[in-house]
């Protein structure tokens, strides 16, 4: 797969797996922009930084003018809101839907004019859309929201493809806040997943970029999660 001469924009730069993204990326001959609301802590070599908070729409029209024309978008930012629905705060719904539906929907906006032919997006939905739990309300809701944007969106802005990408348990680091639970619970997770493994930010990042690649996928869910979701 060659990148080559093709520019990449990826939203969501906090993350390991968008530092997954950009940097697989840059090693087939893109030129990335990776881009969060702190610029100057993403270090990935080759990769020009840049700001954007999904939360505030000029930041978004500011980068989209920054960058100007480009190839593929890429935008899988989170800012959960668990809990049990009897405790959740509406600035935290809010700030949920922000990172994963109407940013992402602003961002599509902002950068539709600025596709070159062949031009691609890649949302982030997540394997709870699918195996909602206690809890996670809004977190299974906003995932299955992106689903249906990135069917809405292809309608809307083709010929630009548009796909939503779906992990499931991944060791990006995302999971080092259990502390010494965390083996123990991949360990559990493996042992349950058909594929019978969690997944890395490379098995992610590699579907990430077949999907902006492949010129006759669109529209769709590509699920990156071991089959977790079956079981």
């Amino acid at each position: 797969m060659s990148f080559e001469g093709k520019r990449l924009v990826v939203v969501g730069g906090g993350s390991g797996i968008a530092r997954r993204i950009a940097a697989d990326a840059y090693a087939v001959g893109a030129e990335v922009v990776l881009a969060g609301r702190n610029p100057a802590r993403i270090d990935v070599p080759g990769i020009r930084a840049a700001f954007a908070d999904l939360g505030d729409e000029s930041s978004l029209k500011a980068l989209a003018e920054e960058v100007g024309e480009l190839d593929y978008l890429v935008t899988l930012a989170a800012a959960p809101a668990n809990g049990p629905v009897s405790a959740l705060s509406r600035d935290a719904v809010v700030r949920a839907f922000d990172a994963k539906v109407i940013g992402p929907l602003l961002l599509a906006r902002e950068f539709a004019p600025r596709f070159r032919d062949g031009g691609a997006i890649a949302l982030f939905s997540g394997i709870a859309a699918w195996r909602p739990a206690r809890e996670r309300v809004v977190m299974a809701t906003t995932n299955g929201a992106v689903a249906f944007l990135a069917e809405a969106l292809a309608v809307e802005l083709a010929p630009i493809r548009v796909n939503a990408v779906s992990p499931g348990i991944v060791d990006s680091g995302a999971w080092d806040r259990l502390g010494e639970g965390k083996d123990d619970f991949l360990r559990r997770t493996a042992e349950a997943n058909p594929a019978r493994r969690v997944g890395r930010p490379a098995d992610v990042a590699a579907a990430t970029l077949q999907a902006l690649a492949n010129p006759f996928v669109t529209g769709t869910v590509l699920h990156v999660d071991g089959g977790g979701r079956l079981v």
